[in-house]
């Protein structure tokens, strides 16, 4: 049973999209993808800084595209499960069949300019809490007045609030766990991105969401989504709700996936998926080089008990 996964914000590099140019239809593709964005995604994917990338308005945008680039040049393959982690859920969407890449990417500039000018009204941001008791650690937090806003399981909690908060903790590190700050530009996943919401309501009543195609896997509690509408509604809240990564993988082992593909810009996914489903046979496609591996684990393990 194959599951296909899509990272979220964070994932990005400088110069990511240049090796996917080189495919055939590629770069038609990737224009394609733009218009629906309003954004130069193949400047920003070639030669724009890190800086830049960085920025929330930008890097949503690009990493959906990264995912629905590396599925293009896998013939856009089915899958028994999807799911996507937090704006991997936009890519999972289009996986599924709920969405188009262009009402994805249409989505995805919204969601990244409302969230941008949410972070924009109070200085916020998100670090990672690697290793620790978990209880421990969501309640050290909690002194602080951060949110647990990705339970990431294999270890790994994000927390989220303002940069003074974030510091505060940071010096009071919860007992066995080490605070890793994050490139991202904002506290995602918390009430701070409530003002978001309004605009992608709004938007969300002119898409035509289908019912998924396969198993649509949720961040809110890692159970599988049946209708379009549900679906919709789902990336809507998201934006201020806390990510249950660690509920979607446990059920992916629950329900028997044997093998997991993360899409571009993978990597992360498929790190805490070897902590966390152990025996699962895992392929994360950061290049083109990495295509031929992906296509033997959907060959091996795609529609398989």
């Amino acid at each position: 049973m194959l599951a296909i996964v899509a990272p979220g914000q964070g994932a990005q590099v400088p110069g990511m999209l240049h090796a996917w140019l080189e495919l055939p239809g590629a770069a038609d593709l990737l224009a394609s993808l733009s218009t629906a964005s309003g954004l130069d995604l193949t400047a920003h994917g070639t030669t724009s800084d890190a800086d830049t990338i960085r920025d929330t308005a930008v890097a949503q945008p690009l990493i959906v595209a990264a995912g629905l680039l590396s599925w293009n040049a896998l013939n856009s393959p089915a899958a028994d499960v999807v799911a996507g982690h937090s704006v991997g859920e936009i890519t999972a969407a289009v996986v599924a069949g709920v969405l188009t890449p262009a009402d994805a990417m249409g989505f995805v500039h919204l969601r990244g300019a409302g969230m941008a000018q949410a972070a924009a009204k109070v200085a916020t941001g998100m670090s990672a809490v690697l290793g620790g008791d978990a209880s421990v650690v969501v309640a050290k937090a909690s002194e602080y007045g951060l949110t647990p806003a990705n339970m990431n399981g294999a270890g790994q909690i994000v927390v989220a609030g303002t940069l003074e908060q974030l510091e505060a903790f940071a010096n009071d590190a919860p007992e066995g766990g080490r605070v890793r700050p994050l490139p991202v530009a904002g506290a995602f996943h918390t009430e701070h991105m409530a003002p978001a919401i309004a605009d992608l309501e709004a938007y969300a009543t002119s898409m035509n969401a289908l019912d998924p195609t396969a198993v649509l896997l949720s961040n809110a509690d890692g159970n599988s989504i049946d209708s379009g509408s549900e679906a919709l509604h789902r990336l809507v809240a998201q934006v201020s709700n806390p990510v249950r990564w660690d509920l979607c993988m446990d059920m992916m082992v629950s329900m028997g996936v044997t093998g997991l593909l993360e899409l571009s810009p993978g990597g992360t996914l498929v790190g805490l998926a070897k902590r966390a489903m152990p025996g699962v046979a895992a392929v994360a496609v950061k290049t083109p080089e990495d295509l031929d591996a992906a296509r033997a684990l959907i060959a091996e393990h795609v529609g398989k008990a």
